[in-house]
């Protein structure tokens, strides 16, 4: 079954700044999707045949950006971001997810997170400056049409992207109830929503297109601005950064597939709709529900026994999660991936309330509904997850393995902790490159017997030596995607530059953090000045009580949370526990 193609729909959960590493993974992914393409060409001898493609991109906050900046890319060159000779930084880069990433508009973020320049009188909008994430999405999202180049054969196109986001005023909808004297509405609002794209190239301008899926082209601009607008506004994190308008038809929203319960209920009227939206990740931070969805619906599509069967929920089940049959999976890339929650606080002082009310209160927008049966197999095939992982010199200098958030130097702060070096987005970009090569050569895999009865792997890796393409740990472990590249042998040494640490771990001393002191003060006035129109006596008062008072303790505080958050993640040098003590 050379023919029908695996297909894998791609999640990127949220990540604020530590996007970098998302993007290095799909750096990689693409890398190797293209030379695996490039030696089918060639004749090259021993080269697996199936096909792999990608028919959906999803993703929410950086995760949803990210998605949508690899749409960009798909029809320009990218050039893989490789490091030279003992580990040195290349000399030109022309890879526009290392630039929207790594690079931003500057190597120091820190100020122009912190200039004034966006607080208008009386008009707040955030508590950093956004402006750099507009300067981001205005150069990033577009391609250059004088360098307009095929969509690759490892994309299904029509490609579905989408972000989610956190709609502020909802979608209002209602059920009826019985009164004693007539049927009453029962008036409710959903607060979840996405920004659904169906991404064209001049070929597919007159491909039938999907409702509620708006149809998006770089070569002709169509509904770009659109997508720009839903980029931003999935990274919206909530209070640190503007909040985000979209204006959509209302004919797409009414179609987003995935909120037809409340659209078939209550449509919206009218032609457009323009909703105010925060940071997608508040209401669904890892979207591999969503993904999957849309990988079911071509399942739905393509596959005969599923047509046929009443039950197709059953048959999906077992289509999805069982080796010897599967046609599909999902890949999600997740820089903090959940863990196992601590010790609870069981205390009744409202600090601890209000703290635990607000996660609560989160966590239960995010959790997903179970789709599949509770008694799946133990070795479920329909999903998987790349995260960070490496190893790291701890503060005694021993290297010592490290998993998730604590892996990539862009965790500390919530994930805020990239913006402040650029050696920090650089590790994790360079991170995520190196973790996708594991996660495609050693673990993104199918067990051998489960090859010899899959038809799609039968038919790709028929008449081909297995040896080069199984993994490392498990010799009957064959790779889905076949990596050319040699393994790394010996010890425990990756593709990473050395930073201004001298090591490939990087870290800053506290001067690099207190030289920002005036900045947060500066900031810290002009925002308790600005953000409501006081009148001129109270705004007098808020003055010398800023002046001489506030933004000084306010301004020590945050510096100490920074350094503090520092120290956790090992990124601090000179920083001692007394120090942290001390601060607390």
């Amino acid at each position: 079954m050379k023919d029908k193609p695996f297909r894998i729909g791609i999640c990127m959960a949220g990540a604020v700044s530590a996007g970098a590493y998302t993007a290095g993974v799909m750096d990689y992914l693409l890398e190797a999707l293209a030379e695996w393409e490039k030696q089918k060409a060639s004749g090259a001898a021993n080269v697996p045949q199936h096909q792999v493609v990608i028919p959906v991109m999803g993703g929410a906050s950086a995760g949803g950006m990210t998605a949508m900046l690899t749409a960009t890319v798909l029809n320009n060159t990218l050039e893989p971001v490789h490091l030279g000779p003992e580990n040195q930084r290349p000399a030109k880069i022309n890879n526009k997810l290392y630039d929207s990433w790594v690079k931003l508009i500057a190597d120091d973020m820190f100020p122009k997170l912190l200039s004034n320049a966006d607080i208008k009188s009386g008009k707040v909008e955030s508590l950093l400056n956004s402006g750099f994430i507009d300067e981001v999405a205005e150069r990033m999202i577009c391609c250059t049409q004088k360098d307009w180049l095929p969509t690759p054969a490892y994309i299904e196109t029509p490609l579905k992207l989408f972000t989610t986001l956190s709609n502020l005023e909802g979608f209002k909808y209602n059920t009826n109830f019985n009164s004693t004297h007539n049927r009453q509405l029962y008036n409710m609002a959903v607060h979840n929503d996405y920004g659904c794209f169906e991404l064209f190239d001049k070929s597919m301008d007159s491909f039938p297109k999907t409702k509620g899926w708006i149809a998006l082209n770089f070569q002709t601009n169509e509904n770009v601005s659109t997508a720009k607008e839903a980029a931003m506004a999935t990274g919206a994190f909530p209070i640190g950064l503007k909040a985000r308008l979209v204006n959509r038809n209302a004919a797409d929203v009414n179609g987003i597939p995935f909120l037809q319960d409340v659209f078939n209920n209550t449509p919206i009227m009218g032609k457009t709709v323009q909703t105010l939206n925060i940071d997608g990740g508040m209401i669904n931070n890892e979207p591999f529900d969503k993904v999957r969805v849309v990988l079911d619906d071509i399942s739905k599509e393509h596959n005969p026994k599923i047509k046929r069967v009443a039950d197709k929920q059953k048959a999906l089940n077992e289509l999805n999660c069982l080796y010897a049959n599967f046609e599909n999976t999902v890949i999600m890339i997740d820089p903090f991936p959940s863990v196992e929650s601590g010790k609870f606080d069981f205390s009744t002082a409202i600090p601890n309330v209000i703290g635990k009310t607000l996660l609560a209160m989160i966590s239960q927008m995010r959790a997903k509904r179970i789709t599949y049966t509770a008694a799946m197999v133990s070795s479920d095939a329909s999903q998987y997850i790349i995260s960070p992982s490496r190893k790291i010199p701890n503060k005694q200098g021993v290297l010592e393995p490290v998993y998730g958030e604590k892996a990539i130097a862009c965790g500390n702060l919530g994930g805020f902790g990239g913006f402040l070096h650029k050696d920090f987005r650089e590790h994790d970009y360079y991170l995520g490159r190196f973790n996708c090569e594991i996660f495609l050569r050693d673990y993104f895999t199918i067990p051998e017997d489960d090859l010899a009865l899959n038809p799609i792997f039968t038919g790709g890796y028929q008449s081909v030596d297995l040896k080069p393409f199984r993994s490392s740990d498990d010799k009957k472990q064959i790779q889905i995607i076949p990596i050319f590249t040699e393994r790394r042998i010996g010890d425990y040494k990756f593709p990473m530059p050395n930073f201004t640490s001298g090591t490939n771990w990087p870290t800053i001393i506290e001067r690099d953090i207190d030289r920002f002191s005036g900045a947060i003060r500066d900031r810290v006035q002009k925002v308790i000045l600005n953000i409501a129109s006081w009148s001129w006596i109270v705004k007098a008062f808020l003055f010398f009580g800023s002046q001489f008072v506030l933004k000084r303790i306010i301004a020590n505080k945050v510096l100490t949370i920074i350094k503090d958050s520092l120290y956790d993640w090992n990124l601090i040098s000179g920083y001692t526990p007394e120090d942290k003590e001390n601060n607390t």
